[in-house]
């Protein structure tokens, strides 16, 4: 998790969990006695975000990245453990009160399926001022338009469909419309991998933008480690739902600890290391409904050993690098580096 003093973190994530009930007619299950089908999706994450900083969150598809984004903001409820929003609780299992949706909000990997395509621009982005009751409608109106050229658009795209807008222009009037509740901690679901590269950066780049002007907060969500190196402050890296090392940024990228983390970095395409060998990504991710014992890597990892695939490591502190990997912990693990890009 993050090292930070937590006067510092603006939210909290403890031991959070997450488990899927699969099972068809889960209520003839429960008469008959027959065992259920559950996904452990999330298990056991921790970490804290300072304010005005971005944590970002990298793994493979089925990490468990995107079901932490949900229940960060909400929208899943956990099986276990707690959100804290700036010391306030966010959801917890069994329900009960929480913090206002305002205050967190989320932008969507893809902006067509979560823009109502019936409504206009401007509809869309006055509806997002409904917390915000002492705003008139001409207030409203007004307030959309200037949150359009706060993100590159005009006011008069307002009056326009979403089908009128080329992908990164969505994506623009996704954050747009987050920004409507005015709050300061955003959750980035994969925002720019449903983009061209060209437009990526411009998006990436109105992000960082608003960031340092509206001082705002993120959990970055995505698979693409120069997105996550490019818009982070401290990344956690996931495999098959649990944390399996976080460090600062310029740390993790120079000098990862954790195998799967190296094997994440060496498969990145680098032009700077053109004609050199590189490694590719290894073997797949486990089913998760049928996870390895021990160590859930260690049936990809060319370090495991009897203990590895026995006994689960836990999350290990050590400064401001957290690892979880029975080599680093026993020094066995031999020295690596990735050359800095020039």
């Amino acid at each position: 998790m993050s090292n930070k003093n937590k006067s510092d973190a603006i939210l909290e994530v403890q031991n959070l969990s997450k488990i899927f009930d699969l099972t068809q007619a889960p209520w003839l299950a429960a008469m008959t006695g027959r065992k259920r089908t559950l996904l452990p999706a999330v298990d056991g994450v921790t970490f804290s975000i300072p304010k005005g900083k971005t944590f970002g969150l990298v793994g493979e598809s089925g990490s468990g990245k995107s079901t932490v984004a949900r229940m960060t903001v909400g929208l899943t409820r956990p099986s276990d453990g707690e959100i804290t929003y700036e010391g306030k609780r966010v959801t917890a299992p069994g329900g009960g009160p929480g913090i206002g949706r305002g205050q967190l909000q989320m932008i969507f990997q893809d902006p067509i399926a979560s823009l109502n395509p019936r409504w206009r621009v401007v509809d869309i982005i006055r509806e997002a001022f409904r917390i915000k009751s002492n705003l008139s409608e001409q207030d409203k109106i007004k307030r959309a338009g200037e949150l359009l050229d706060q993100v590159g658009l005009t006011a008069a795209d307002g009056e326009k469909f979403p089908h009128e807008f080329s992908g990164g222009q969505r994506q623009r009037i996704s954050i747009a419309r987050a920004l409507a509740s005015e709050p300061e901690f955003l959750v980035c679901d994969e925002p720019t991998s449903a983009l061209d590269v060209s437009v990526q950066a411009q998006i990436l780049n109105l992000m960082r933008e608003l960031q340092d002007e509206l001082g705002l907060t993120y959990l970055f969500i995505s698979h693409d480690l120069a997105v996550v190196s490019h818009m982070s402050d401290v990344v956690g890296v996931m495999y098959l739902g649990r944390l399996v090392e976080v460090a600062p940024k310029e740390q993790l990228f120079t000098a990862a600890q954790h195998p799967y983390t190296r094997m994440l970095l060496e498969a990145i395409p680098r032009l700077d290391l053109e004609g050199q060998e590189r490694e590719d990504v290894v073997g797949e991710v486990a089913n998760p409904l049928n996870r390895p014992t021990g160590c859930h890597y260690h049936p990809r990892c060319p370090f495991a050993n009897k203990r590895c695939r026995k006994e689960d490591p836990t999350l290990v502190i050590d400064g401001q690098v957290s690892v979880a990997c029975h080599g680093v912990d026993e020094a066995r693990l031999p020295p690596w580096n990735l050359p800095v890009s020039a």
